[in-house]
Formats: C-alpha cells, structure tokens, sequence
C-alpha cells in the first residue's frame, strides 16, 4: 500500500506540453495510469483534443487538449487560465514542447538567424513562460511540481561526423545551448520556488528512436555509443523518471538533472 500510494497521482491536475505524440505522450499517458486529470498541448488544438479523447477513453480519466504556442506569452497565458477555469488548480507541469532545428543545416557557419532565434524561443524561452504562468497558480497553492524536459545535449558536445556521414542536417549549436539553458533554469527556479513548497526538476533525455525516421546505420552508430547499447524506448522508457520527479516518491528532489540516456554521456 506504501508503495502505492509514494506513487499515485490520484486528485492532481498535471499539464504536459507537446503531449500528442512521443516522450510527451509517455509521460501523459503515464500521469492518466497513476490517477491524474492531464492536460495535453500541441500547436494544432485538434491534435491536442484528438489525444485528449484517446487518453480519457483509455484510462477513464479526466483530460482536455488545448492549442498552445509556447514562445508566444500571451497563447502561454491563455492556457493557464484555461487550466485554471477547468479544475480550479495546477499540481504538476511538465515543459516537453519545444521547436525543431528549422529549414537551414545544423553547420554553424551555415546556420541562418531567423532558425536560430526560432530555436532558442521554443526550447528556452518557451519553458521560462510556461514555468512563470504555472508559478502564479502554484505560488497560491504553496505547492506544486515543475519538470522540464532539456536534453544531453546541454551536457555535452556531440561529434558532427557521425550527423555528416549519414547525411543528416546535425544537430545545431544553439539547440544545445537553449537546453542548458534549461538546466540552469531548473537550478534556479528550484531555490527561487522552494519556499513556496514547489519542487522544480528537469529530465534530460538521450536519443529516444523514432522509428522509421533516422537512417539505419546512424541508428546502430548512435546505439554503440551508449553503455546500454541501444537507443531509449518511446512508451517504456521515460515514464519512470517522469512519474518518480512528479510524485511524491521524490519529494526531497529539488534542483536535480535526472539523465535518462542509457549511459551515453559518461563514456568516450
């Protein structure tokens, strides 16, 4: 029964950003499972209610989609307030959304601007909106959980060649700049929000596969380079670390960068 109830959910309104589909969709999925009402974003408000009506119909649980734009401060707070008018408060929330690397290539000295600034608005400055809409709510309660999802690539430099040699655009400097951004802010945020009674914490994931959408041989190159020896898995692998950072199973977290990359960033 202990271990039950370190883990439930049960009576908490968890909001997921970018949840229609992947690492946002496991971790919505598993909030649903553990006894939460979720609340899923995505750019296109019917791929938000569309995965809305999937989660409630599979879990029995209360759900609702909305539209949201996260580096647009004032989609941010409409959402909010939308949250809020739909159950009256907002316990956990989890910044997944986040831009892609735009048209232009991942090269530095090719990169465009206009990519650049898109990039680092999604990723970071999207998060810092989204935490301080979810802050004013919380603040009142004087309690509440903030993960942020940012990535590896905030911990470490990525060798280009293994992007080259597969013919992929590469991952973009300032991708791994926003992201550590992100864990600099969850550091902050935490010392900021703790007297508050919010926990702020962030997940920075490794390669997670998407099947079908990365060159095969990029695949097992990327796979040997772990300690585990493959990529994580999408609908197993993040719900853990996401579920244990929202419950109350780490209620003395605080501050922390949970990796979940199968090892990749502490080998060479």
């Amino acid at each position: 029964m202990f271990i039950d109830q370190m883990f439930s959910l049960e009576g908490k309104v968890a909001l997921v950003t970018g949840a229609a589909q992947w690492i946002g969709w496991d971790i919505a999925t598993v909030f649903a499972e553990a006894g939460a009402s979720v609340v899923i974003t995505s750019r296109d408000l019917s791929k938000a209610q569309k995965a809305a009506e999937r989660l409630a119909a599979k879990y029995g649980c209360s759900a609702l989609g909305i539209d949201l734009e996260v580096g647009d401060p004032r989609s941010v707070a409409r959402c909010f307030d939308r949250v809020k008018e739909w159950k009256g408060r907002l316990d956990i929330l989890v910044n997944n959304a986040g831009g892609g690397s735009g048209r232009s290539e991942g090269n530095i000295l090719r990169r465009d601007p206009v990519d650049q600034e898109s990039l680092v608005r999604a990723n970071l400055l999207g998060v810092l909106y989204c935490c301080q809409a979810a802050a004013r709510i919380m603040t009142e309660q004087r309690s509440g959980v903030i993960i942020n999802i940012a990535s590896i690539a905030g911990l470490v430099g990525r060798d280009r060649r293994m992007y080259e040699q597969n013919s992929l655009k590469g991952q973009p400097v300032d991708y791994a700049a926003s992201k550590a951004g992100v864990i600099g802010l969850t550091r902050d945020l935490a010392a900021a929000l703790g007297p508050y009674g919010i926990r702020v914490n962030s997940i920075s994931p490794g390669g997670f596969e998407k099947p079908g959408e990365l060159p095969r041989k990029f695949v097992e190159e990327y796979a040997q380079k772990t300690i585990l020896g493959r990529w994580g898995r999408m609908g197993m692998d993040i719900k853990g670390p996401a579920l244990f950072l929202a419950s109350s199973a780490s209620e003395y977290v605080t501050g922390h960068n949970l990796v979940v990359d199968g090892g990749f960033s502490v080998v060479k």
